[in-house]
């Protein structure tokens, strides 16, 4: 398991903001990420390709994204996947990713 702890230099709201990306994206036909499941304040999404879930919540000033899959392999391709994702939809207003392996 991966887990990222993402700062953006806007601070709240952040959460919010790629939620409503990542449903506009689904909503225009295109994207590799869907939303698995989740509740206001938390989000599971799956990958159309990879093995796996990442878990999203808000935290104080940043969001927290778990990564899981049951591959290794299918994992790391997660994590690449969702660092590419968040780059070129919040690359300019992201302060700080933080990952810890566990």
């Amino acid at each position: 398991m991966k887990t990222l702890q993402i700062e953006s230099s806007g601070g709240k709201g952040f959460y919010g903001a790629i939620i409503k990306k990542q449903a506009e994206i689904r909503r225009g036909g295109r994207g590799t990420f869907s939303r698995a499941g989740g509740r206001p304040n938390a989000a599971r999404w799956s990958h159309v390709r990879y093995k796996g879930s990442l878990a999203l919540k808000p935290a104080a000033d940043a969001v927290e994204v778990k990564i899981k899959s049951p591959d290794r392999g299918d994992e790391a391709r997660l994590l690449s996947s969702f660092l590419g994702w968040l780059d070129r939809h919040f690359g300019k207003q992201l302060s700080s990713v933080k990952i810890q392996y566990r």
